[in-house]
Formats: C-alpha cells, sequence, structure tokens
C-alpha cells in the first residue's frame, strides 16, 4: 500500500464550515465573532437608515428652493410653515423669519443689532440640521477601527488555545493544526467584513454631510441678505417717516 494512503486513511476527516468553525470555537472566540455580527448589524442599519434620510433631505431642499425662489411671499411662507414641524433648509428660514418677526412686534421696534440677531439664529439652525444629520456615524468610525482588533483579539485567543491543544494531544500534523487556526481565523474574516463597510459608509456619509452643510450655509447667506436689505428699508422709511 501506498504510504501516503496509509497516512492518509490514518488522519480523521474534520469538516471546515464557516458553521462547524464557529461552533466549534472557544467560548470567549464565540463572543467576539457574536459582537462583530452585531456590530455589522447595526452599522448597516445606520447606513441604510442614513441613506433614506438623506434622500428625504434633498428631496425637501429641492422642494423648499422651488418655492422660495418662486416670488412667493416671505409671510406667506412663514405662516404655512411655521405651522408645522419642519427640518434642513426651511428650519433655517423659519429660525431667521421668527427672529425677524420679534423684533418687528410691538409699538416701538428696534434694528438694532437685528441683523446679527438673525444671523446667530441661522447659524444654531444649522448646527442643530448639521448634528443630526451627523447622529450615529460615530457608530460606524468606532466599528470602522475598532473592528480589525476585536478580530484580533479573537484570533490571538483562538490561536493560544489551538495551541494549547496541540500541547495537550502532542499530535502536530497539519490536518489538527489546520482547524483551529482556521476557526482563530475567522474571528479577524468577521473583523474586517464589519469594519470594510463601516469605514467605506463613513467616509461617504461624512462627505454627503459636509456638502449639505454647505448648501445650508449658502442659503443662509443669501437669506440673511435678503433680511439685510428689508431692514435696510425698513429703516430709511423710518427716516423718512
Amino acid at each position: 500500500m501506498n504510504p501516503a494512503d496509509i497516512a492518509g486513511a490514518a488522519v480523521p476527516v474534520t469538516e471546515v464550515s464557516l458553521f462547524s468553525m464557529f461552533w466549534s470555537a472557544h467560548i470567549i472566540v464565540k463572543c467576539v465573532m457574536l459582537g462583530l455580527l452585531g456590530a455589522s448589524v447595526w452599522c448597516w442599519a445606520i447606513i441604510i437608515n442614513k441613506t433614506l434620510l438623506f434622500k428625504k433631505f434633498d428631496r425637501d431642499t429641492a422642494r423648499f428652493e422651488d418655492i422660495f425662489w418662486s416670488g412667493t411671499s416671505l409671510d406667506d411662507l412663514y405662516s404655512t410653515l411655521s405651522a408645522k414641524p419642519v427640518a434642513g433648509m426651511a428650519s433655517l428660514f423659519v429660525a431667521g423669519m421668527r427672529e425677524w418677526k420679534r423684533s418687528m412686534q410691538g409699538v416701538s421696534y428696534s434694528f438694532l443689532g437685528l441683523q446679527a440677531r438673525i444671523e446667530k439664529a441661522l447659524d444654531v439652525s444649522i448646527a442643530r440640521e448639521t448634528e443630526r444629520l451627523e447622529s450615529s456615524l460615530l457608530v460606524l468610525a468606532t466599528v470602522a477601527s475598532a473592528g480589525p482588533f476585536v478580530g484580533l483579539f479573537g484570533t490571538v485567543w483562538g490561536i493560544m488555545t489551538s495551541f494549547r491543544s496541540i500541547a495537550a494531544s502532542k499530535n502536530t500534523s497539519l490536518a489538527v493544526v489546520a482547524p483551529g487556526i482556521a476557526e482563530a481565523l475567522f474571528a479577524t474574516a468577521i473583523g474586517l467584513f464589519a469594519a470594510i463597510p463601516a469605514l467605506i459608509a463613513y467616509n461617504k456619509l461624512q462627505n454627503d454631510v459636509a456638502r449639505k452643510q454647505g448648501k445650508l450655509e449658502a442659503f443662509a447667506d443669501e437669506f440673511s441678505s435678503i433680511l439685510s436689505r428689508q431692514i435696510d428699508q425698513h429703516s430709511l422709511n423710518d427716516r423718512a417717516a
């Protein structure tokens, strides 16, 4: 008989599938794998939620810009938008107009510092909208940076356990060593599986947030200029009167 056939017959064939590698792994390695899989599911939920949120933001922004630049009265538009919850560019408009209306109320009113107050209200609205868009992105950054290291911890622990088993069995054949090492490396693979999409999505979504913040700032500057002209016109009328 061929010696290779004898050696092959003497070594039991061990099934090495993904499920079997997980099931036969050490309890700590299992916890690492489950934690990484849970983090991956969490990241994908954030990615889907942010994608839908950004699409809604773009639709609402386009709809508001069409109405705002169509020549509609600012007072009429404010009356319509202030009666319902608004977000995005509409929230900046409502915040600026609210500050304008407050300054115009009463028998005696002053335009002193009104421009600065309007700009401050717009800045606060931009900060709130940016914070809303950026919420949960820190989770993606954390998983992207920590996922491979957590997976590596599971790999190191699995290899340590595999080496202890090899020392106890006193068998160093490849057929005995390979399953344990494969189980350990499976943890690193899951860590990369969780980290790579999180990293790509974080960079993409963060870039989208920056672009949307730029749109909000551009609109705030334009709207502030419009209100500034209104302030100057009212000041001239008061002096003429």
